[in-house]
């Protein structure tokens, strides 16, 4: 591919609706813990993806993608909408990766770019989770993130079984 990836805010256009539905579906089809089970329809990724961006609309979260030409190869989400008493937070959710396009970088750009959007809101701590199996922790140890700890039998992942989750969060 030759195409420049270029990173930005997402909206509810319908082609962005498809790219972010496509996108869930192979993630959990490759076993991604992202709260979605095996098969997952196709009207159930993109219910969910409007809901999301509905709620960036809103101000209350930013749905990030990394885009090569018209194909969206990674996205996350920075929850900025939480309790009156937590306004100095958000959270990272919903990282993911196109199965094909993993290994280039993608991820730790997006994350970056959700960290320098958190500050801009006036956030300074960020909180994540991820699968204990087959999840991202060593992205996010590498990225500065500090392990808070481990909770067991968390949720079922996609093709069944239970996995933990690891529980990290970021001073900024």
């Amino acid at each position: 591919m030759t195409d420049t990836v270029r990173i930005e805010p997402l909206g509810d256009a319908p082609a962005t609706l498809d790219a972010l539905s496509d996108l869930l579906i192979a993630t959990v089809a490759a076993g991604g813990s992202v709260s979605f089970m095996h098969p997952l329809a196709p009207t159930q990724a993109r219910a969910f993806w409007a809901g999301s961006l509905t709620a960036a609309a809103r101000g209350e979260r930013v749905v990030l993608g990394a885009w090569q030409g018209a194909r969206l190869l990674s996205t996350v989400t920075l929850i900025l909408d939480c309790p009156p008493n937590q306004p100095h937070r958000a959270e990272i959710a919903k990282m993911m990766t196109a199965p094909d396009a993993r290994g280039r970088g993608l991820a730790l750009t997006l994350l970056r770019e959700a960290e320098a959007l958190a500050r801009t809101h006036g956030r300074t701590l960020l909180v994540l989770d991820t699968a204990s199996e087959g999840g991202a922790s060593g992205l996010y140890e590498r990225a500065g993130y500090m392990f808070a700890g481990e909770i067991p039998g968390y949720a079922l992942k996609p093709h069944g079984g239970l996995t933990g989750t690891r529980l990290y969060y970021r001073r900024l």
